[in-house]
């Protein structure tokens, strides 16, 4: 690795499900996205042990959640728990920036993309989650490379968030 390339971090998009998250990361330049996986538990302290290990292994700068918003742009139950899960994340990882990002119709795309590559409806479930996550991330990069002066009101840093005790996740 070059001096060039030490000083670039990468971006950790995650699609949040509460018993699947897909993980997506992008290259150090913050080019493309990659889908890496997917994180299977029902124990939020479990999935956040395992995004922190994400982080330290990708040296992570921004960790970008997919946001639930409905069709008509307002927040629902599912944006309210990815928001509690959000302000739990960025109390246990300290550093990146956290970012709330529209996930729309990502879900739906991974479906398409999936069946246009033949994969048979079993394995779709299996994949669907990690390249919603990479969709997010995609979506979020070319966002960053159109529209930089944007990127600070973007971005919250993680340890301006605040929560309350009703806050806390199911």
């Amino acid at each position: 690795m070059t001096t060039e390339q030490t000083s670039h971090k990468r971006i950790l998009a995650l699609d949040l499900g509460k018993a699947r998250i897909g993980v997506a990361v992008s290259d150090l330049f913050g080019w493309t996205a990659q889908p890496v996986g997917i994180i299977r538990t029902r124990l939020p302290q479990q999935a956040i042990a395992r995004i922190q290990e994400l982080v330290r292994e990708y040296e992570v700068e921004t960790i970008v959640l997919g946001m639930p918003y409905n069709m008509n742009g307002t927040e629902g139950s599912q944006a309210a728990w990815v928001r509690r899960f959000g302000e739990r994340l960025s109390r246990a990882i300290k550093g990146p920036t956290l970012v709330y990002w529209d996930e729309r119709l990502t879900t739906a795309a991974s479906d398409e993309i999936l069946i246009e590559s033949g994969m048979k409806s079993r394995k779709r479930k299996q994949h669907r989650d990690k390249i919603a996550a990479a969709l997010i991330l995609r979506e979020y990069l070319e966002t960053q490379r159109s529209f930089p002066a944007n990127r600070a009101a973007m971005e919250t840093p993680a340890a301006d968030l605040s929560v309350t005790a009703e806050d806390q996740p199911p």
